[in-house]
């Protein structure tokens, strides 16, 4: 896919899109969030967090925890991310718990990249392969696609109650369900 100059928000949505074969809109949210990020760091901020309905740009010089949520599947909310290595984009997509499209089933499939942009497109494109009345085998599935993707660092994916990871995970830390909102309240 070719895409003239044109504003730069276009062209790296274009780019992602490419690297992860899909529609260029699947990076909207993730490469929003990058710009947002980058403005930030010209204005010295020495730690700019920006989440975009699942998509996270961070750049920090201390730890952020970040939760992970996937509608009322057993695992939402009880578990998330030390991000230590920045800059990071996370980014998650769901088949069941989304208001965005996906040919996919997964109940979250969650990827890291140095940028949001790129894990926004390729979270899509991931989750768009995991489909099957065998849930081990869609999510080999889909981490045999994450790992055909370039730049993609590292993908969890949760699918009827089945977890598969590959790549570089961040730490894995619990979250005190009972406190979900306290314990994030940094990213309100």
């Amino acid at each position: 896919m070719h895409v003239p100059k044109g504003p730069l928000i276009v062209e790296l949505m274009a780019k992602y899109a490419e690297l992860a074969n899909v529609g260029p809109m699947a990076s909207v949210a993730g490469v929003l969030a990058d710009l947002a990020v980058s403005d930030m760091k010209k204005c010295g901020c020495n730690v700019a967090v920006v989440e975009n309905g699942g998509e996270i740009s961070a750049f920090s010089d201390i730890p952020i925890d970040v939760g992970l949520s996937a509608g009322d599947v057993s695992l939402s909310n009880s578990f998330g991310f030390r991000l230590v290595d920045f800059p990071v984009g996370v980014a998650t997509s769901s088949g069941r718990f989304s208001h965005a499209l996906s040919f996919g089933e997964a109940d979250a499939v969650t990827i890291f990249c140095e940028t949001a942009g790129m894990a926004d497109a390729a979270a899509t494109a991931v989750c768009n392969v995991v489909k099957s009345n065998r849930s081990d085998k869609a999510i080999k599935i889909g981490i045999k696609k994450a790992k055909s993707i370039q730049n993609v660092l590292g993908v969890l994916i949760i699918y009827n109650d089945l977890v598969g990871t590959a790549g570089n995970i961040p730490k894995i830390i619990k979250i005190n369900k009972k406190n979900t909102s306290q314990n994030f309240q940094h990213l309100k």
